[in-house]
């Protein structure tokens, strides 16, 4: 039987509605929310993530400001432009594209970064309540697998879980969600990387793989246990240059073994953007004044 497609898009368009809504009572109110994204790439899948958050943005009544840096800039001027955006009282998020060009410092990011408007999560002050399990904000990758899995009802408490990659942005923050003590959490968590010395014996023994490992088919079939469930967060560019992206997996000999995957594109993705458009809203909400979220 074919697998269960854990489509974003049946979760994210919710979420959208509700984003929206409460974008317009905010906007009644006098605040516009506003989305500030700084990139400092010329990397096409770059720009073209940066140009998603946009539309997504867009679509749901969220303002935006587009701060673009050549790679080649020196790191003081991304530094003055982060801290510039946190002093900007209309700026209620700051989403910095990663990864940073060499000889850009993520620490010197985090530094800078207003952490009330730090949406997903790099500030180590937003870093540590999300441990503590009392985030400000939780990453958008994060809430966005998080939600996926609910959604689809993919027990999670009491699963073994293995997650492909030990990111800042991804790995480590989801790692530590689906460990908690909460709703999507109680999970046995394994992260392997590029260190692993045998992914598969640890892949095949999961009920759940999730895999934020930016390499095209880095992961089949013949590494996962008939019936596990297959998240794949990332979103390569086609080797050789082709048009579209792909996943870590290798979908049809996943499909094989799987019984529910993520389609790459059309599975993380929206329900990605969408949930970053919700801490936008979460920032902006404070601003106003008002705890509701």
């Amino acid at each position: 039987m074919s697998p269960e497609l854990l489509r974003g898009e049946p979760v994210a368009a919710p979420i959208r509605e509700r984003v929206a809504d409460r974008v317009n009572t905010l906007r009644e109110r006098g605040t516009t929310p506003t989305l500030a994204t700084v990139l400092m790439s010329d990397d096409p899948a770059d720009e073209r993530f940066v140009e998603l958050k946009h539309e997504t943005c867009a679509d749901v009544g969220i303002a935006t400001r587009d701060v673009r840096l050549e790679p080649s800039a020196p790191a003081e001027r991304l530094y003055r432009e982060i801290q510039r955006l946190g002093e900007t009282s209309a700026v209620d998020a700051v989403f910095v594209q990663v990864p940073l060009p060499d000889g850009v410092s993520l620490t010197g990011v985090r530094q800078r970064l207003e952490p009330t408007k730090d949406v997903d999560c790099l500030h180590l002050e937003n870093v540590g309540r999300l441990v503590a399990g009392e985030p400000r904000f939780v990453p958008a990758t994060t809430a966005a697998v998080c939600r996926l899995l609910s959604a689809y009802d993919v027990p999670v408490s009491g699963a073994d879980v293995v997650i492909i990659g030990r990111s800042d942005v991804i790995g480590k923050p989801l790692a530590n969600r689906l460990l908690q003590k909460r709703s999507c959490g109680n999970a046995t968590i394994t992260v392997c990387h590029s260190r692993t010395a045998d992914l598969a014996a640890h892949t095949r023994r999961a009920d759940i793989v999730v895999t934020a490992a930016g390499t095209p088919g880095v992961v089949d079939g013949a590494m996962f246990s008939s019936g596990a469930v297959v998240v794949d967060v990332s979103a390569n560019r086609k080797p050789g240059g082709d048009d579209g992206v792909v996943g870590d997996v290798a979908f049809e000999s996943a499909s094989e073994r799987a019984s529910a995957i993520t389609p790459v594109p059309g599975g993380v993705g929206p329900v990605t953007l969408a949930a970053l458009a919700e801490n936008v809203v979460r920032a902006a909400t404070r601003r106003d004044g008002d705890s509701e979220c």
